[in-house]
């Protein structure tokens, strides 16, 4: 499979740190750790002025987009990073992304440049840019995740996001991982991504630890305290049902 294309379904569910600890226990034959283990994903979340991308996401529509910046622990200017263009249709998500240097990246992106690589992927992404037009860095995003893929099933990924933090100052991927909570301490976001139909052990068990289906987005939520913070409401880390989706 072409690591750079992903089609597959994205489930997500808000777990404490029992429901968590059961899981890992009892899919332990099922699931294998990822190659890469622990690690710390850095996002730069890019957006028009108005805000118009997760504005429209959060309306919940047929079709949505959002185009990211992602680096796998704090990046060097010459690193390579990702440049991901995801879409979700009809419940499905479609992911495009390239590899970049950082600074490179950083620089097309936040000076209105378009990509010059000629591939199929750089073609969708510069035509996102085009129709968007101006658009710059609103949010970092970063996490503590910890990822498993099926032993049978290499398409089955599971992975759970704690310490989920997020800032609108220092917005760039060379600068070291900070930002504010999004979850109350002990929550762990866990999301189920899958070519086809979930499997049923796996359905099974989330049925066994009372673990159900929510929506989230971390932007969203990020961009729902910011508005409300300009409205002069208070606001607090979730810990339980959450409705935001992107």
């Amino acid at each position: 499979m072409d690591k750079s294309i992903f089609k597959r379904h994205e489930l997500k569910y808000l777990v404490s740190a029992g429901q968590r600890e059961f899981i890992e226990s009892e899919f332990a034959r099922y699931m294998i750790p990822d190659e890469h283990g622990e690690s710390t994903i850095c996002n730069i979340y890019y957006d028009t002025p108005d805000f118009r991308l997760i504005r429209r996401s959060l309306e919940k529509p047929v079709y949505k987009e959002k185009l990211r910046l992602r680096s796998y622990g704090t990046a060097s200017k010459d690193e390579k990073v990702f440049l991901e263009l995801k879409k979700k249709y009809k419940g499905i998500v479609y992911k495009r992304r390239i590899s970049l240097n950082c600074d490179d990246a950083q620089e097309i992106l936040e000076n209105g440049e378009r990509l010059p690589e000629n591939s199929q992927i750089a073609k969708e992404i510069n035509y996102f840019l085009d129709f968007y037009g101006d658009i710059f860095p609103a949010v970092y995003l970063c996490y503590d995740r910890t990822a498993y893929f099926g032993a049978d099933d290499s398409d089955l990924r599971i992975t759970f996001d704690r310490n989920i933090r997020w800032r609108t100052e220092d917005i760039d991927l060379k600068v070291e991982p900070y930002g504010e909570q999004i979850l109350d301490r002990g929550y762990s976001l866990m999301e189920i991504k899958a070519a086809g139909s979930m499997p049923l052990w796996l359905a099974e068990l989330l049925a066994q630890g009372g673990i159900k289906q929510t929506s989230f987005s971390k932007y969203g939520m990020a961009y729902m305290t910011m508005l409300r913070r300009s409205m002069g409401i208070r606001t607090k880390k979730v810990k339980s049902e959450v409705t935001v989706n992107v």
